[in-house]
């Protein structure tokens, strides 16, 4: 059958291969292919004679992977022996006398180094015998992405923080995977871990003696081993009552029966969010063992050393070198949080650009300390708007409003002259070569250095953006009256973790802030030191003085320390933002480690500023570098004289705000990808949908919808273009998609023409990316670059369709969760949603909305329920067009609708229904040019979602079927 896979043994595998090369763009599964050919050998038959003598060591080792990936990436940092530098992770509470296995890496990384001396990391070997312990018991296998490095330190306070407790809730266990980068499946995928190995009773004891939602006869029959008092605290019991020695999914069996033996395994089978999933699970083996080599291959991707940093030692326990304690864990973002920045971009065409900046800095601050903390505080301020692409230094000009006058920047950003002397001494020894944005990264660090701060390495090669957005820095930025889950919501759309919230927050320990920016906090308050709000008072009064100064920190100003965080210990914050970090939250304990050790304070600081300033930038050929930093004095598109206004027509804005987007969501795409192998693609493609659209305008709504369906659901790989077979039930006949999915006789047809040219060259997914760009241009909307060079799936997921997509009544809450799951912000999900600005949609999918919501236009709801009748089953697939204005118009209407409570479906209104999308709709309804960037830029992003690339999956010869 044309329809079936080559192999139905890798049903699991195709999906799951990509992720080893895409996730992490600097690992190859052959890395050692030509230093250590047998590495793969020698470990998988040391693993298969560990576990052969003692079945636990599979789940054993699998445990310190897992607890190496969570504390620092995956860097065989768990594996270090305490030294007189550090202390390390073995004796972390969650590892103290049950981390296990040690010896047995010892053992795999002798026979490898007697075969390849001093060539493979420990890091790498433990993610490889992890892979092969599960194998040995029966269950998936995967393949593992190579080429870590090893750490040189370990941190244990990391190691008590990061690591999920055995008595954690469902919402904590949540909220931790998703620090590290994975999601609640993944989550609930991993933890079938404990299908294998064993427990000791002190972390078990008080769910069997005190949990109610545990099986009685479970409970005594675990008592018998582990006393209610005291005693017997390393007692072990398997954490799989059925088959501890068999990876399986009889853990998830358990769980329905409520014979989950810790608290956090219960959880997740408790009358809550993944409820659902271990059901599946515990049904369909088949889906779990998918899953969990999805999600392995996932967690092997957290930050990694890779390149030069770490090294790779003799013995796994012990380090070459405690020299670069801090800076070899920092060094990996500085090459791996963006392929295409590095720390030596100028080496050859700039040479002194460091010394430059350096020097000028140094005058800078020894004129003006607390200049140190005002370029910081631009570096932020940039970052946090559109990406670290220097878009805060321009001035207005008559086609932008710029981001120096945004309400958070207005009269109190301050610095500009001192980047703009630095440009002008680097254009004199290298003209028009480094950006202003490289040159405010590396200011904001040798500002730091200055007042005593750490240092990291600044990775560089960012362009400057050649627009700028006043409304993106009023939204996105975080204000001085920010509550904690507003910060950690904030800086989480970055891609930054409360935990680098905290420590990026730690910069307030230099600098000054304007009265305006605390008098509530010091008049209002009451979680502020009575003597210190007295303090603060006599300089900034309760009207009037509103930019007088304070410094930020009370004890040492011109000091970069870890005082900050004393400060808050005794509730002398200067602003209401900095005391929530320490008001009995989530943030209490990271505050008062912080306030005891400055060097943890300085490790964390330093790798948050590498995180913040790989955010999208602007690199390769998208935006400019600029000469000046002063107004534009020629118009020709030469270089310009000034790097304050832009020498592109603003007409290009949007697209080089996009085009980075396309270079940086994942490497491995590219907007060139068939320039020499399929040359015409583009205007096959645009004339194919030109013909459709003419044909029936709808058709660009359903192509597009197609195209989101397919990236929420395993990622943009053209999965859902395929039908049934014997070995899968596709996507096709999910609930989200059954007899509403269409356009798929559209897609083919492109495929047959595509193929006429450049036979078995270009894939389904790429087609039905581009196809949905085409459709929207069309129809009058934004155009953007496609990244191209996905391949396609050769399985599909019925059941990831039916729990991954958002549904028709989806709650505003529900719908930022299930964006955010794939990546994308809640201001990306409120644009994307903007697509309902055309097509049409099914009586079923509303009925409930035009009958029983109470935030509709009653004369709109009359209206529609002319062509939807109440019963169920009448009329169900009868049609109505989602933007009741211009059905067949890309524009800003549908945003209009919602202000007039004229959303068709229940989840459309619930963008604008007293809810924190209210003011973006609004924006929105006013400013198409916004929307459309908006848009554009989300659908870039959302075309990035977990791609097959390079090897994986295949290039379809027919859309609906995998190749024979």
């Amino acid at each position: 059958m044309a329809s079936i896979s080559n192999s139905s043994l890798f049903h699991a595998l195709s999906l799951l291969s990509f992720l080893a090369f895409s996730a992490q763009a600097q690992l190859s599964s052959n890395f050692y292919a030509k230093t250590c050919p047998n590495l793969q050998s020698i470990v998988s038959s040391a693993m298969a004679q560990a576990v052969a003598k003692e079945p636990r060591m599979a789940a054993s080792i699998l445990r310190l992977f897992f607890h190496d990936c969570f504390v620092n990436g995956c860097d065989g940092s768990i594996l270090l022996d305490d030294t007189a530098t550090f202390t390390g992770e073995k004796n972390a509470f969650p590892n103290k006398n049950s981390a296990r296995g040690f010896e047995v890496i010892d053992a795999i990384k002798s026979n490898v180094e007697a075969s390849c001396n001093a060539t493979v990391s420990c890091a790498d070997i433990l993610a490889l015998a992890s892979r092969d312990g599960v194998v040995k018991l029966g269950g998936p296998t995967w393949t593992v992405g190579l080429g870590r490095r090893d750490a040189t330190t370990a941190s244990q306070s990391t190691a008590n923080s990061d690591l999920p407790g055995p008595s954690s809730t469902l919402s904590t266990l949540i909220s931790m995977f998703s620090a590290k980068g994975l999601n609640a499946r993944d989550m609930t995928a991993l933890s079938g871990a404990h299908t294998i190995g064993q427990a000791q009773c002190q972390f078990f004891r008080s769910r069997i003696y005190n949990d109610n939602n545990i099986n009685p006869s479970f409970a005594t029959l675990r008592q018998g081993n582990c006393p209610q008092a005291s005693g017997g605290d390393s007692n072990l019991a398997p954490l799989d009552v059925q088959s501890p020695n068999k990876f399986g999914a009889e853990y998830y069996q358990n769980l329905l029966g409520s014979r989950g033996l810790l608290h956090s395994d219960q959880e997740l089978f408790n009358n809550g969010t993944q409820d659902a999933l271990v059901r599946q699970y515990s049904q369909n083996r088949n889906l779990f063992f998918s899953d969990f080599a999805a999600a392995m291959i996932k967690m092997g991707a957290i930050t990694p050393l890779t390149g030069t940093n770490g090294e790779i030692p003799s013995m796994a326990s012990m380090s070459n070198s405690s020299l670069f304690l801090v800076l070899s864990l920092l060094s990996l973002l500085s090459c791996s949080a963006n392929a295409q920045l590095s720390a030596n971009f100028y080496a050859k065409t700039c040479p002194n650009l460091q010394a430059i900046v350096r020097s000028a800095m140094a005058r800078a601050v020894s004129e003006e300390p607390r200049m140190a903390a005002s370029i910081l505080r631009l570096f932020f301020h940039d970052c946090f708007v559109n990406g670290c692409d220097g878009s805060i230094l321009l001035d207005d000009t008559p086609t932008f409003t710029g981001e120096k006058n945004a309400f958070p920047n207005k009269k109190s950003t301050r610095g500009f002259e001192v980047i703009d002397a630095i440009k002008s001494s680097v254009e004199a020894s290298c003209k028009a070569t480094v950006s202003c944005a490289d040159i405010l990264a590396l200011a904001s660090r040798d500002g730091v250095v200055k007042l005593g701060g750490p240092k990291w390495t600044v990775a560089l090669g960012r362009r400057d953006a050649t627009s700028a957005s006043q409304s993106t820095a009023n939204s996105d930025l975080p204000a001085p009256s920010s509550s904690l889950s507003t910060l950690i919501s904030k800086f989480a759309a970055k891609g930054l973790s409360a935990r680098d919230m905290t420590a990026l927050s730690g910069a307030h320990t230099i600098g000054q802030a304007q009265c305006q920016f605390f008098r509530s906090h010091i008049y209002n308050d009451n979680n502020t030191n009575p003597s210190f709000a007295t303090l603060r008072q006599g300089n900034c009064p309760i009207s009037g003085g509103d930019t007088n100064l304070a410094p930020l920190d009370v004890q040492s100003p011109n000091r970069f320390g870890s005082e900050y965080y004393k400060n808050l210990l005794g509730y002398q914050g200067l602003l209401h933002s900095d005391q929530e970090l320490f008001n009995n939250g989530a943030q209490d304990g990271l505050v008062r480690q912080y306030s005891q050790n400055r060097d943890l304070f300085f490790s964390d600081f330093a790798a948050a500023m590498i995180k913040m300033g790989a955010i999208t930038p602007l690199i390769g050929s998208d935006g400019e570098i600029p000469s000046f930093l002063l107004p534009i004095l020629t118009t020709s598109f030469d270089q310009p004289a000034m790097a304050s206004i832009s020498h592109t027509s603003s007409f290009l804005a949007l697209f080089i705000l996009l085009l980075l987007l396309v270079c940086s969501a994942n490497a491995q795409l590219s907007p060139n990808f068939y320039a020499a192998t399929c040359p015409n693609l583009q205007s096959i493609v645009r004339s194919a949908m030109a013909k459709a659209v003419n044909k029936e305008p709808r058709m660009a709504a359903s192509i597009l919808r197609l195209f989101f369906h397919d990236c929420f659901v395993n990622g943009c790989d053209g999965s859902i273009l395929l039908d049934d077979t014997t070995t899968f039930t596709g996507e096709k006949n999910a609930f989200p998609n059954k007899n509403s999915a269409r356009g798929f006789e559209v897609i083919d047809a492109i495929k047959s023409s595509v193929e006429a040219s450049c036979k078995a060259t270009v894939s389904c997914a790429d087609i039905l990316a581009l196809a949905s760009r085409d459709g929207v241009v069309k129809l009058g909307g934004p155009k953007w670059t496609v990244a191209l060079g996905r391949r396609d799936a050769t399985t599909a997921s019925q059941s990831t369709a039916n729990s991954d997509l958002p549904g028709p009544s989806s709650t505003l809450s529900t719908l930022i969760s299930k964006f955010a799951g794939k990546g994308l912000n809640a201001r990306d999900m409120t644009a994307l949603s903007g697509a309902h600005t055309i097509g049409q949609t099914q009586c079923q999918f509303f009925r409930s909305r035009i009958y029983n919501d109470d935030n509709i236009n009653p004369s709109f709801a009359t209206l529609r329920q002319g062509n939807c009748p109440q019963t169920s089953g009448g009329g169900d697939i009868n049609l109505a067009p989602l933007d009741v204005q211009s059905p067949n118009k890309f524009g800003a209407e549908y945003y209009r609708n919602l202000l007039g409570s004229r959303g068709l479906l229940h989840s459309d209104q619930e963008l604008f229904n007293n809810g924190t999308q209210d003011a973006l709709v609004r924006q929105y309804s006013k400013n198409k040019n916004l929307f459309f960037s908006d848009f554009a830029v989300a659908m870039v992003k959302m075309g990035a979602i977990t791609p097959l690339t390079g090897s994986n999956g295949e290039i379809r010869l027919n859309c609906r079927k995998v190749n024979s």
